[in-house]
């Protein structure tokens, strides 16, 4: 045998050694990839010897290239079964680390939960049902007719200016509705007394934000027109609805206003929650806050809609939900109700 063709079968036995050597001493996949490319690539050990079959004779070519093959063949089946060994073993490491023990209870995703607002008007709603009212609903883009004229108010008043209410670009008898009273012009234009209807619904004012006033906001107006309606069948229905909402904590009073749709006309107020009455901020030093207002239906307000004011007499009352929500939660800024943060709105989660 030739010096050339021992020194190729040489070449092929140490590239055995070497990669044999290599499959053992790898560690994880990684290094295992990395010691197969170093063995079995262009420039390693094998492929250099593969090189030099060229030179050999041609008697020894075929011995020499079985050679070649069964070294190539056994390090591949190596590397593989080593890959193997290792991709069983990081599967057993995967299992350990994601394994779900189907046995222990799940995670319960937290609840929703109503907003305080509307449970605030549910509340509500459900104290004038129990007295006998039923819910009306009408348009929040209403007439100015309908916002204005119906409720008495003259030309010259100051809610009429764009300064105080939303008006409908172009139009200057079309205004996003400052309150719902409209609803109750309505409510007794489609039925004859005796009537007793509550109206919730979202309103809008150009009011300056602070902690008790808001630019959009919800509102609840009631009215009851009936045979010999006096001023102290709304004393007697308010304090009902301040008793069943707010409870004894906090003292309640009616104190004379001036509405132009009612006459004559009231505002309940609630005792400050923040300072208990001494005077603060919220409450603007006062002691109290109010909470509605209310007075008996004016007569021309009965005489727009067709309604004998000889005969019917009615009172009418509104509020500002944001602010009953307030006083009944003991909230200083009704703002926060519009910010939208979870721990502020969590707190109503288990209330009642």
């Amino acid at each position: 045998m030739s010096p050339e063709v021992s020194d190729i079968m040489r070449a092929f036995e140490e590239a055995r050694d070497q990669g044999l050597a290599a499959v053992k001493e790898a560690t994880d996949g990684h290094s295992l990839e990395a010691a197969r490319i170093r063995i079995l690539g262009r420039k390693a050990p094998l492929s250099k010897a593969r090189a030099g079959l060229g030179s050999v004779p041609r008697e020894h070519v075929k011995t020499l290239g079985m050679l070649a093959n069964e070294v190539q063949t056994e390090i591949e089946q190596a590397f593989a079964k080593k890959a193997r060994a290792f991709g069983r073993t990081e599967r057993t490491k995967r299992w350990e680390r994601e394994r779900v023990d189907v046995t222990l209870p799940g995670d319960v995703p937290p609840a929703g939960a109503l907003h305080p607002l509307t449970k605030t008007i549910w509340e509500i709603v459900d104290i004038f049902i129990g007295l006998g009212y039923q819910l009306a609903e009408g348009p929040e883009v209403e007439l100015s007719t309908l916002n204005f004229d119906a409720l008495n108010q003259p030309f010259e008043h100051p809610s009429r200016s764009p300064r105080e209410t939303y008006y409908v670009a172009g139009r200057d008898d079309v205004v996003l509705r400052p309150h719902t009273s409209p609803v109750q012009i309505r409510a007794m234009e489609a039925q004859d007394p005796p009537i007793y209807v509550l109206a919730p619904g979202r309103c809008y004012r150009r009011d300056e934000l602070d902690p008790t006033h808001l630019n959009q906001f919800a509102q609840i107006e009631g009215l009851a027109v009936d045979d010999g309606i006096t001023m102290a069948d709304l004393k007697g229905t308010l304090e009902v609805f301040a008793r069943e909402l707010f409870g004894r904590d906090l003292d309640v009073r009616l104190r004379p206003h001036f509405f132009p749709f009612t006459e004559p006309s009231a505002e309940l107020d609630v005792e400050c929650f923040v300072c208990r009455g001494s005077g603060c901020r919220v409450c603007k030093q006062e002691g109290w806050i109010e909470v509605l207002g209310c007075g008996m239906v004016d007569p021309a307000v009965l005489e727009w809609v067709g309604y004998d004011s000889e005969r019917y007499t009615g009172f009418a009352f509104g509020m500002g939900v944001e602010r009953v929500a307030a006083l009944a939660h003991g909230v200083p800024d009704i703002r926060y109700f519009y910010e939208n943060d979870l721990r502020f709105l969590s707190y109503f989660q288990g209330a009642e």
